[in-house]
Formats: C-alpha cells, structure tokens, sequence
C-alpha cells in the first residue's frame, strides 16, 4: 500500500510540472505566432523605410507576393486564436472550436505548399516547409478522421500533434533570434540560416511532443498495471 501510494504521489507530482511546463510552451507560442502575423501585417500595410538591410530585404520578399503572404497568415492567426478552445478540456463542450480548426488548419497547409515556392532559405527552408507541412496535414487529415468516427481519444492525440507541429513556426523565432545576434560573427545571411532555423524549430516541437505523449503513455500502462496487481 505504501509503495503504491508513494507511486502515486511521485506520478501526479510529474504530471504537474509537466503540465505547467506545456501550458507556459503553449502560450509562449501563441503569444509569438500572434505576434509574427501582427508583425507581418503592418509590415505589409505600412511598411518602415528605417529597417536594418536584413529586416528589409525579408520585408520586401513577403510584399513581392503579399496576397499569398496575407492569404496564408490570417487563417493561420484564426486556427491560432482557436487553439485553447481546442486543447483545454474544459471547453470539449463547445462545437465551434472544432469545426473551425479543421478548415483553417486545411488552408494553412495547403497555402504553406503555395510559400513554399518563395522559401527565403531556399531548398533547405523549403523540405522543412515540405516535411513539416505534410506531418501537419496528415496528423489534422488522421484527427478528422477520427473525429468523424467518434474515436474521441485518437483524435485528440493526432490533433495535439498536428498542433505541436504548426507551432513549431513560434519556435523558429527564437532560434532566428540567435542567428540575428550572431550574424556578425558567423558572417551569415537569413537566407543561409532562415532554412536551419526552420529545420530546428520545428523539430524542438515534434520531437517534445512526441516523447510527451510516449511518456504519458508509459505513466498511464505503470498506473493500470499497478491498479490490476492491487485488485
């Protein structure tokens, strides 16, 4: 009994530092995606004549296809702003949510493939767009799916996934943010480093994501385990 208990405790303990570490990654890349789209936004519609070159060379390859630029982060700032209705339970209530997630989360993916074509990192921005996009919209693809067949689970696992790879594209900001600062020593450009930033943001993502949910996997078979040897 003692040693259940003890398991028990250490087991909810982990669980709440893990959650409160996910809830604080959850947020931090919603505030930066709202911010990158907001940012974009007013670079496009009032654009600075005072921009460090690199800044405004970025600036001026987004407005040379500002209509498809536009077209691809407004949905993307709708799914984004949808996202806590979607993943916080206490909301599973509400119907909405879920019918909007998977028609923005489609247009996102299918604009992000059209972007692509005008990958400032070349090739190597570009398969990170390719590889990450196509997890994106096969886990959204696979969520639906299941959402459509009443596996409440599976389709909350695929969702999650398909979130915690879009958000990948708030991870990139701080590692770009590294290659800014650091560009006067490592000599640089962002069309050098925009593709790398791009390959280890959105890997941060996948990879935290996925040994989150193998191991709460494992947490969940230890506490069944341990429920059928005491019964």
């Amino acid at each position: 009994m003692g040693s259940q208990a003890n398991l028990h405790s250490t087991t909810l303990t982990r669980n709440h530092a893990s959650s409160l570490w996910l809830r604080f990654g959850f947020w931090m890349s919603i505030v930066i995606a709202v911010a990158i789209v907001v940012r974009r936004v007013l670079a496009l519609v009032f654009p600075s004549p005072n921009l460090p070159p690199q800044m405004a060379a970025l600036d001026s390859a987004f407005a040379s296809h500002a209509v498809l630029t536009l077209a691809h982060i407004l949905p993307a700032l709708a799914f984004v702003l949808v996202l806590p209705f979607v993943v916080f339970t206490r909301f599973s209530d509400l119907e909405w949510p879920e019918r909007m997630i998977f028609p923005l989360g489609g247009i996102v993916a299918l604009t992000a493939y059209a972007m692509s074509t005008f990958s400032i990192g070349g090739w190597t921005e570009r398969s990170a767009v390719l590889f990450f996009n196509s997890l994106f919209l096969f886990s959204l693809l696979r969520a639906y799916g299941y959402s459509r067949r009443g596996e409440l689970a599976l389709k909350r696992r695929w969702l999650l996934r398909a979130i915690a790879v879009l958000l990948g594209i708030a991870t990139t900001r701080p590692v770009m943010g590294v290659f800014f600062a650091t560009s006067r020593r490592t000599h640089l450009a962002p069309d050098q480093f925009f593709g790398i930033a791009f390959w280890i943001g959105f890997s941060i993502n996948w990879l935290a994501f996925e040994i989150w949910i193998r191991s709460r996997d494992r947490q969940l078979q230890t506490e069944s385990g341990s429920t059928t040897s005491h019964h």
